[in-house]
């Protein structure tokens, strides 16, 4: 059951946002009287399971849920109608149309998508308002991952601000970090002492190369095992779901980021568990991995300073204000990301459908499938500009070289272009959910 929710919330959000991003082609092209022959939601490869025609255009509903398209009369596109494109131009062809004209029609969806990912932003903050958690609230501080130790900052610090801007939320502190270059750090230690940290060049880099993230977080009194990896450390040394650490190595623990530092302190060599199973304690040993992790998941239940988050609401106008910052920096982070996807790792993490549809809780939320619609039309549109052939963004660029020069690209060079952005696109979407088939059946 919570399979299918996750589904079914990911495959309306998909189709909202295909349906929009195709009419942002879809309205420019008859504003400037540009025949539209196929209007889809997702691919109809060999047949659809609905279609009717109205006027020039031919609606329908596709069974291969990968997308969406539009048809553009005229244009070299993923359907290769090379008849089509033999004949002499007709005045309603994409081709016969000004350079501005076809412009403004490839860059419709990109725009619609960008746009849908602010104002859902908006509408979200007005309706459901936003939470703060200022660190100056926190009595036990903030659980800090325990690769940055070596820089001085442990669990229990709290940081205030960063490059001089105050933090208002502790979550927008890994973000700041990791994806805005965020490097000197107003720090205030357990024992009340403030200090000024500079976090060194390249710390984003070195963080995501050793599993050190997130940075940051809130600590967690509350938690218990939840599942154990095939293949791992702690399948080996018999831990259970359902289990309580209290112990690693004779040191109490307090916080769930306690096990976290006490493990990584013994990366590389063996660890005594003391578990609470049933009510009874028992003893495990496990080695420990250079990262400093067992295998393991745990379900944490409540914060320590659950009551320094605040309900913040805010009025209509104020709410245009927070969603367009919160869209432009979604949407900067998201670019940010892409730094990581060139190293190993970030190979290996790419995702397809399945990472995607994981965004989704399993039981119905509108708040939250909302604000996750709103994040992938987002990301949509920034994929879609990309200079990539059979994206919005290859035709884009083919078009701003006409522009430039005055000279159209030789259709021949067009269609060898398409077929290649096609097989890359195919390829990376294979890949990706390679990715997801892999982790889910070895859990990695």
């Amino acid at each position: 059951m919570d399979f299918l929710i996750k589904a079914a919330q990911l495959i309306l959000s998909l189709s909202i946002l295909v349906v929009l991003h195709e009419f942002g082609h879809y309205i420019p092209a008859r504003i400037f009287k540009t025949r539209v022959e196929k209007f889809y939601l997702f691919f109809n490869p060999w047949f659809s399971l609905f279609k009717k025609k109205v006027g020039d255009t031919e609606w329908g509903i596709g069974w291969l849920p990968l997308g969406g398209y539009v048809k553009i009369a005229g244009m070299v596109d993923e359907s290769m109608d090379k008849e089509q494109l033999a004949l002499p131009p007709q005045p309603w062809e994409f081709r016969a149309k000004p350079a501005w004209q076809r412009l403004i029609i490839m860059l419709g969806g990109v725009t619609v998508n960008l746009l849908l990912g602010i104002f859902i932003y908006i509408c979200v903050t007005f309706a459901y308002g936003d939470e703060q958690v200022k660190p100056t609230d926190l009595k036990a501080g903030v659980a800090i991952n325990p690769y940055l130790q070596k820089y001085n900052l442990q669990s229990g610090d709290n940081i205030l601000a960063i490059d001089g801007e105050k933090i208002t939320h502790v979550n927008d502190i890994n973000n700041i970090i990791m994806l805005r270059d965020g490097r000197k750090l107003n720090v205030q230690h357990a024992d009340g002492k403030k200090e000024i940290i500079t976090l060194p060049p390249g710390i984003d880099y070195e963080m995501f190369q050793n599993g050190a993230f997130p940075a940051v977080a809130l600590r967690h009194k509350s938690y218990e095992v939840d599942s154990v990896m095939p293949k791992t450390f702690a399948l080996a040394a018999g831990l259970l779901k359902g289990d309580k650490i209290i112990e690693i190595n004779k040191e109490k623990v307090v916080y769930y980021d306690d096990i976290e530092r006490l493990l990584y302190a013994s990366k590389n060599k063996k660890a005594e568990l003391t578990i609470l199973r049933n009510g009874e304690e028992k003893t495990l040993t496990t080695k420990v991995k250079p990262e400093g992790k067992i295998g393991f998941a745990v379900k944490t239940t409540e914060y320590f300073d659950k009551n320094s988050i605040k309900h913040v609401d805010y009025s209509f106008g104020a709410s245009i204000g927070k969603g367009i910052d919160k869209g432009f920096h979604t949407l900067s982070d998201y670019a940010s990301q892409l730094k990581f996807i060139f190293t190993k790792k970030g190979a290996a993490s790419i995702g397809g459908f399945g990472a995607i549809g994981g965004m989704f809780p399993s039981t119905w939320n509108w708040q939250i499938f909302w604000l996750n619609t709103a994040l992938i039309s987002i990301i949509l549109a920034f994929m879609n500009i990309l200079p990539i052939p059979a994206l919005d963004g290859g035709h884009v660029v083919f078009l701003l070289y006409e522009i430039v020069t005055g000279r159209e690209a030789p259709q021949k060079v067009l269609e060898i272009a398409q077929y290649i952005g096609f097989f890359l696109l195919m390829g990376l979407l294979l890949y990706a959910n390679g990715n997801d088939l892999y982790r889910f059946i070895f859990g990695a």
